[in-house]
């Protein structure tokens, strides 16, 4: 797991211009959701991390799907997600390339300091829990449900970069 995210990466918002991680950061913490919208397992996971994340609707941290397709295939993807949610789209991957993911889903915590607090790859519902027990430890929050009711089964996922 990386110990800092890259400051300069740019994440591009579906409805908006790209800015740096380090934008992104100012205010909040951020807790990204990377999914390949590509593939079952990310498809799988949808559900569950829309239920996850919105335990987190009111925490002082910023909850985010990063998804590696086009704008326009993210909103496909996500439907009324793309709404509900932050997204930015990743199509050329630079994104997860930044963060050192090697396999989708993963589930990423970034402080406002760039530190990574916490990383999750594949769905393994655990290594999820780990990181956000931490999270809302951090934010002095409740904790969601991992496993919850319908989640799939754990499996690692798929390659990260294709």
């Amino acid at each position: 797991m990386p110990t800092d995210a890259p400051a300069d990466v740019a994440l591009a918002p579906l409805n908006g211009s790209a800015h740096p991680l380090e934008q992104w950061l100012t205010t909040f913490h951020l807790v990204v959701a990377a999914l390949d919208p590509f593939t079952s397992e990310s498809a799988w996971l949808l559900p569950t991390v829309t239920r996850i994340f919105r335990v987190y609707d009111q925490a002082d941290c910023r909850v985010a799907i990063l998804i590696t397709c086009t704008a326009e295939e993210a909103r496909q993807f996500l439907g009324p997600y793309a709404q509900e949610f932050l997204t930015f789209a990743d199509p050329d991957r630079e994104a997860v390339k930044a963060l050192g993911l090697e396999r989708l889903p993963a589930l990423v915590h970034i402080r406002q300091d760039l530190s990574v607090a916490g990383m999750a790859e594949g769905w393994h519902p655990d290594e999820w829990r780990e990181v956000t027990d931490r999270l809302s430890l951090a934010m002095s929050w409740s904790r969601p449900t991992i496993p919850g009711r319908g989640d799939p089964a754990p499996y690692d996922g798929t390659p990260a970069l294709g």
